[in-house]
């Protein structure tokens, strides 16, 4: 989803025919299913009048029971379903929680790059184009597999992720959640002109105002609204960060619980988690800022419970965020949000440094089996204790670590909120003066929802351009604390 290139898109015509009762539909037209990719990824034909003129392809476990839950998973611009079905990991978790998938395809023949229109009103809204044949998908699938109409997700990176947003807000009756990756708030642009804008920055409207845009998308409807999970690179240059912030204020303003997370904490891939709870205290809308990354889907490879995914463009290896937003859904067979998992170990400290180790403590979780230990998002070991010291460090370097709780049957808890462990020795401390741009640029500092934070201390720097200039203190390496008023070195 290019700028540059968005603009030079063309549209087709859409299609005028009404959106056919989706019951009458299959009585009348059979369908067919011929395998298209190894692995177990099918298409299906005939699955409605398909105003939108897209392909559908799906993936179900065998022996998958009636009532299973079902998800719905939208590529990103220039790429396929199959890409999407061997590269985002949903397959690994259909196989695991036990749910069916389907991965809709729109081709060049309805947008020069293969972008579903997330910008098009004919396409976007309720009862027509793409999302209705999205929906007819949907209705599809539940009779097919017998599928609990209570939970049916959506989720989609980049352009799918505008019409995932789309989606939720024209069907909230019809999908229980949502996950918006690297993607735009609901009816952010009406219009192929206004694309680019919202890619770049979206409108300051307040959250009232981006809330109504769910509202305006389906009048009258008055809840229950889908819980919805979003993830955001703060390095993404193709759809700015703003837009998660956006989305949060959209989709909290929807549920009316304000801006205020209730709780934050750490994940691994230099995560940041913040939840907003309903009314009840279950998670109803979850943001999750992955320092440092580019414009794609997060994934993890490996072959643990929490790991998913291969790289590959737009496929970015940092954190598998398939298995949270799972959790987030309670497709783990736990509760909406993963009430079920274990809770974040706590008293997390740093006991002792050296010049090449730390030394850690926590208070133990009843029910754990074991215990992983992350160093600045990477897995560096499983104790069964509930201490660890980390050797093989550098000297003068601060090191960020967080701990989770593994249950016996190996499925991670909630993160423990992070500590800094910073390493004796090392060279003297160094100041750089300059504006929040260069200092991101120079890898001092990141950004997140268009604001700037020091790397390490994650002090607000404030916005994120060339008019605002701080100094920086890096002591130790890597760790970088606002020193405006005096450097001392």
């Amino acid at each position: 989803m290019r700028p540059s290139i968005l603009r030079r898109l063309f549209r087709r015509v859409a299609s005028t025919a009404a959106l056919a009762l989706v019951a009458a539909t299959l009585s009348t037209v059979a369908a067919a299913r011929p395998a298209v990719a190894a692995g177990g990824l099918e298409q299906v034909t005939g699955f409605g009048t398909n105003p939108g003129n897209l392909q559908m392809y799906e993936y179900a476990p065998a022996g998958l029971p009636a009532n299973a839950p079902l998800v719905i998973a939208l590529h990103g611009c220039t790429q396929t379903a199959d890409a999407y079905y061997t590269n985002s990991g949903w397959p690994k978790y259909a196989d695991l929680w036990g749910f069916a998938v389907v991965f809709p395809q729109t081709t060049s023949a309805n947008n020069a790059l293969s972008c579903f229109g997330w910008f098009d009103p004919a396409e976007d809204t309720r009862g027509k184009g793409e999302a209705a044949s999205i929906v007819q998908m949907v209705e599809y699938a539940k009779q097919q597999y017998g599928s609990d109409a209570r939970r049916v997700y959506v989720t989609g990176l980049s352009a799918g992720g505008g019409m995932t947003a789309d989606l939720l807000a024209a069907y909230p009756d019809v999908f229980a959640g949502g996950s918006v990756a690297s993607g735009l708030p609901a009816q952010c642009a009406t219009s192929q002109s206004a694309a680019s804008g919202c890619q770049t920055g979206p409108q300051k409207l307040t959250p009232a105002q981006w809330g109504d845009k769910v509202r305006g998308s389906y009048p009258g409807y008055s809840g229950p609204w889908p819980r919805v999970a979003i993830w955001q690179g703060t390095s993404d240059y193709t759809v700015y960060p703003a837009n998660a912030t956006a989305l949060r204020d959209q989709w909290t303003d929807v549920w009316g619980i304000g801006q205020t997370p209730s709780s934050t904490d750490t994940l691994p891939g230099n995560t940041t988690r913040s939840v907003y709870n309903d009314a009840t205290g279950k998670p109803a809308v979850a943001t999750y800022s992955v320092s440092g990354m580019g414009h794609g889907l997060a994934v993890s490879p490996g072959s643990g419970t929490d790991q998913c995914g291969s790289t590959a463009a737009y496929f970015l290896n940092t954190i598998c965020s398939t298995y949270h937003t799972g959790v987030f859904w309670g497709l783990d067979q736990g509760t909406p949000g993963g009430g079920d998992q274990l809770p974040a170990p706590s008293g997390l400290r740093v006991t002792a440094v050296t010049a090449n180790s730390a030394s850690l403590s926590w208070n133990a979780v009843p029910g754990a089996a074991s215990y992983t230990v992350h160093r600045n998002g990477t897995k560096v070991a499983s104790p069964t204790a509930t201490t660890y010291t980390d050797t093989g460090l550098t000297a003068g370097t601060a090191y960020q670590y967080t701990v989770t709780a593994i249950d016996g049957s190996g499925t991670p808890g909630t993160a423990s909120p992070q500590v800094t462990a910073t390493t004796t020795g090392g060279a003297p401390a160094q100041c750089f003066t300059a504006t929040n741009y260069a200092h991101v640029t120079a890898g001092r500092a990141h950004t997140t929802g268009g604001y700037t934070y020091a790397n390490g201390s994650n002090e607000n720097m404030g916005l994120y351009n060339v008019f605002v200039t701080h100094t920086l203190r890096e002591s130790p390496a890597g760790y970088f604390v606002i020193a405006d008023s005096a450097c001392a070195t």
